[in-house]
C-alpha cells in the first residue's frame, strides 16, 4: 500500500509558484506512516495528465491530486480523471447550493462557470471544502485504488486534508503505523567524512539513517516506523545516541536547532554577551542571531564595516595592517573582533572579512577566502577558510555559519 502525489498546474512547471502542497502532503504521509515513493508535476494539459494518471495508477494505491479544480477552462483535473476511467460526470446539487451560499456571504452572485465545480465522476463522494468554493472528491474507480483531489490553494488543501481526508483514510485502514523522524545537524565536517564514520548505520532497515548536505551543513535523518510515536522514538533514541557519540563536537544540534540558537543558549547559560563586526557578510551574521527569539539577552549588536575607513575609524583597525596585509587577512580579522568587543563592551567579539566574489579575487587571495576572528578578554585569534568560488550567497551564508560554529566550539571547550 503506497501513495503518490500529482500536482497539477502549469504555473508550478514554470517556477512561478513553489510546490508547497507536495511538501506538506509528503510530511503528512510520513506522520501517518503511509509509504510514498513518487511525486509528479504536470501542466494544465489533459493528455499529459492522463499519462501521469496511467503511470501512477499502476504503481500506487492512493493518488492525491492538488490543483486544477477551479471554474476556469484550464482547470481540467476532475474531468480528465473521469475521462481516463471512462466514467461520466454528474452534477451535485449540494455543491451548487454550497457555492451559492458562500458567494452570498460575500455579497456576490455565483457565475455560471462555477457550476463546473459541481461536476464529479459518477460514484465519487464529495470531499467538502469548508473555506473555499472548489470541493474535491473521494473516489475508488477500481479495486485497490483511491483518488483524492484537492484545490491548489494551500490553506484550503491543508484544511480539507486534516478535517476530511485524514479521518477518511484512517477509517479505510490507512495510517495504522506512523513514521517519526529525527534530524541530527552537523557543522565543520564534510558529508563524505561523516558518511565514512557512520557507514554501517546506512544498512539499517528500521530505523533508517540517511545523509543530507546543503550550504555547508550536513544532516543525518533517522526515521522509524511503528504503531505509535512512543514506539518509534524508542527505536530512534539508541541510534541517535550512537551517532552523537561518533560525531562528537561536530554535531551541533537536532531538528529545529540552528547554529545561532545553539550559540545563544550557550551564551545565556554562561551569562555572556556577543557583538559582531562584518565585512563580506554585510550583516548576515547579525541577521542570523536576531532571528532567534530572545537574542537581545546576549547579542548586543554589530558593525558592518564594508569600507576600510569604517574598519579603521569604528573598529580601531590599524591602517598599516590593511596596507601591509590587506583587509582580508588574519591580523585585520583579529583587530576587527577585538575592536567591536571593545566598542560594544561585550564578552565576545566575532568578525568576518573575506572575498565573497564574484569579483575581487586574486591569485594570493582567491574568491572564497575568508578570515573569521574571535576575541575575548584573553585576546584575539583568527582562522582562515577557503569556501571556493561557489557563488556570492554561498560564501556569505557559509561564512556566517562558520563564525557561529567557531564560537560554539570555543564555548564548549571552556565549559
Amino acid at each position: 500500500m503506497n501513495a503518490e502525489i500529482i500536482s497539477v498546474g502549469t504555473e508550478i512547471l514554470l517556477g512561478d509558484i513553489l510546490n508547497s502542497n507536495a511538501q506538506f502532503l509528503a510530511q503528512q504521509f510520513a506522520e501517518l506512516g503511509i509509504p510514498h515513493y513518487f511525486q509528479t508535476v504536470v501542466g494544465d494539459n489533459p493528455e499529459r495528465l492522463k499519462q501521469a494518471i496511467a503511470i501512477a495508477s499502476d504503481r500506487a494505491n492512493l493518488i492525491v491530486f492538488t490543483g486544477g479544480l477551479g471554474p476556469t477552462p484550464d482547470d481540467l483535473t476532475t474531468e480528465t480523471i473521469a475521462d481516463f476511467f471512462q466514467t461520466p460526470l454528474v452534477e451535485k446539487p449540494e455543491i451548487i447550493e454550497d457555492i451559492q451560499q458562500k458567494f452570498a456571504q460575500r455579497g456576490r452572485m455565483m457565475t455560471d462557470n462555477n457550476r463546473k465545480q459541481a461536476l464529479i465522476p459518477e460514484g465519487a463522494d464529495i470531499l467538502y471544502n469548508a473555506i473555499g468554493s472548489a470541493p474535491g472528491m473521494i473516489w475508488q474507480p477500481r479495486a485497490n485504488l483511491t483518488i483524492l483531489t484537492f484545490p491548489g490553494v494551500p490553506t484550503e488543501m491543508k484544511y480539507m486534508w486534516r478535517e476530511v481526508a485524514v479521518p477518511y483514510l484512517k477509517s479505510q485502514g490507512w495510517g495504522k503505523d506512523i513514521i517519526v523522524s529525527r534530524m541530527l545537524r552537523f557543522w565543520g565536517i564534510s558529508e563524505s567524512a561523516l558518511a565514512e564514520k557512520v557507514a554501517p548505520f546506512f544498512d539499517l532497515q528500521n530505523p533508517t539513517v540517511a545523509p543530507y548536505a546543503n550550504y555547508g551543513e550536513v544532516k543525518l535523518r533517522i526515521s522509524a516506523k511503528a504503531a505509535s510515536a512512543e514506539a518509534a522514538q524508542a527505536l530512534i533514541t539508541p541510534i541517535e545516541q550512537q551517532l552523537s557519540e561518533i560525531a562528537g563536537i561536530d554535531q551541533y544540534g537536532a531538528d529545529q536547532d540552528t547554529l545561532a540558537s545553539v550559540v545563544g543558549d550557550l551564551l545565556k547559560s554562561r551569562h555572556e554577551t556577543l557583538s559582531v563586526a562584518e565585512s563580506c557578510t554585510g550583516g548576515g551574521l547579525g541577521q542570523m542571531l536576531t532571528r532567534v527569539s530572545g537574542s537581545s539577552a546576549y547579542f548586543w549588536g554589530g558593525i558592518i564595516s564594508y569600507d576600510n575607513s569604517v574598519k579603521e575609524k569604528m573598529l580601531g583597525v590599524d591602517p598599516s595592517a590593511i596596507a601591509e596585509q590587506g583587509a582580508v587577512s588574519a591580523i585585520v580579522a583579529e583587530q576587527m573582533a577585538m575592536g567591536v568587543r571593545t566598542q560594544l563592551n561585550t564578552t565576545w567579539g566575532v568578525s568576518i572579512t573575506g572575498v565573497a566574489g564574484p569579483e575581487g579575487g586574486t591569485d594570493a587571495k582567491p574568491v572564497g577566502l575568508v578570515y573569521i576572528g574571535l576575541a575575548n578578554a584573553e585576546g584575539a585569534t583568527s582562522q582562515p577558510y577557503q569556501f571556493g568560488d561557489r557563488g556570492r550567497e554561498w560564501v556569505r551564508q557559509v561564512s556566517a555559519c562558520s563564525a557561529l560554529d567557531q564560537l560554539r566550539r570555543r564555548l564548549l571547550n571552556k565549559s
